[in-house]
């Protein structure tokens, strides 16, 4: 099905406004290879959905971050029924000895955040990428995630002092060696 030159010029706009956010999302849980191919995965299921996005449900931006939590949840299903080891596990190694144009800095401190962030529970991860990836308020987390605008907002507060006291325990910890 060909695409108007007006749907065109939108999903352009659709697309520049929100990809941002979309692998923000995603790079909170996956390496950035992965997420750059599951933000190009979204953004195709945009592309066919497009004529069944209802403004009144909710923003462009809620409705795309509910098909790429979908995406990601695909995502995990499918490596959850892989066995092997491939080098999908450590995609960042490959890329920069290939010499790719990624900063291997830029990589290893996406591989930190990840880890720092390992400790909270998924659905402790998700809130806290939607909320400060890709900076989502709490009413649009509410809708994503089936939640309550108020336990979005306790899920982020418990997350935060949560991380924030293994921050201070880990500087007592390297402070005293």
């Amino acid at each position: 099905m060909a695409l108007r030159r007006r749907d065109q010029d939108e999903l352009r706009r659709v697309y520049r406004a929100h990809v941002d956010a979309v692998y923000a999302f995603l790079a909170y849980s996956v390496p950035p290879a992965t997420a750059e191919d599951l933000t190009s995965s979204t953004f195709e299921r945009v592309i066919k959905a497009w004529s069944s996005y209802n403004s009144e449900k909710g923003s462009e931006r809620t409705w795309i971050l509910a098909i790429a939590r979908n995406i990601l949840t695909d995502h995990y299903r499918r490596e959850s029924l892989r066995r092997a080891p491939s080098i999908d596990a450590h995609p960042e190694l490959a890329d920069h000895v290939a010499g790719g144009e990624e900063d291997f800095e830029q990589i290893l401190s996406d591989d930190a955040l990840r880890a720092w962030l390992a400790p909270l529970g998924e659905r402790e991860r998700e809130v806290v990428a939607l909320r400060y990836a890709a900076d989502l308020p709490a009413t649009e987390i509410a809708r994503i995630t089936g939640l309550s605008t108020a336990n979005v907002h306790q899920i982020a507060s418990r997350s935060l002092r949560q991380l924030r006291a293994l921050a201070e325990q880990q500087g007592k910890l390297s402070g005293s060696a």
